[in-house]
């Protein structure tokens, strides 16, 4: 049981050094980070339900997991290639693209999910009828 149970600390290990990689390495996630934070807030403010709250977390684990990834191929290619490359550009490229549709798709989640109730309260604090707030949209 021993050997077992320090290979699982050894693998958590390893994790652990590979996410402060990342933070020490990649300016993208900090921004990654910076924009979760703030999505926390808002959505702290304004109270979402449990299920939002699960599309917001699998929503920000995709970013953050598509942006480690890339920065493992990243890695492996400058290993493998440290010559400039097409194939090792393509490899390259292509983890870079899957960032930004990952990127994108938590750009449409945050608003679907958070622009209602934005709006909800804007509409509120400003003191707009609805009738009035309608003609906006």
């Amino acid at each position: 049981m021993k050997p077992f149970l320090e290979t699982r600390i050894r693998s958590f290990e390893y994790a652990f050094r590979g996410w402060f990689h990342v933070l020490q390495t990649q300016r993208n996630v900090w921004i990654h980070s910076a924009i979760a934070a703030v999505v926390l807030i808002v959505g702290l403010w304004l109270r979402l339900p449990p299920r939002d709250w699960a599309v917001i977390v699998l929503t920000a684990a995709l970013v953050f997991t598509a942006e480690f990834i890339n920065t493992s191929i990243e890695a492996v290619v400058d290993l493998v290639s440290p010559d400039t490359h097409p194939l090792a550009k393509i490899g390259k490229d292509v983890g870079a693209a899957a960032v930004l549709i990952s990127a994108i798709a938590a750009i449409l989640v945050g608003l679907l999910i958070l622009g209602p109730p934005l709006w909800a309260k804007y509409i509120a604090l400003s003191g707009l009828s609805s009738e009035r707030a309608q003609g906006f949209l």
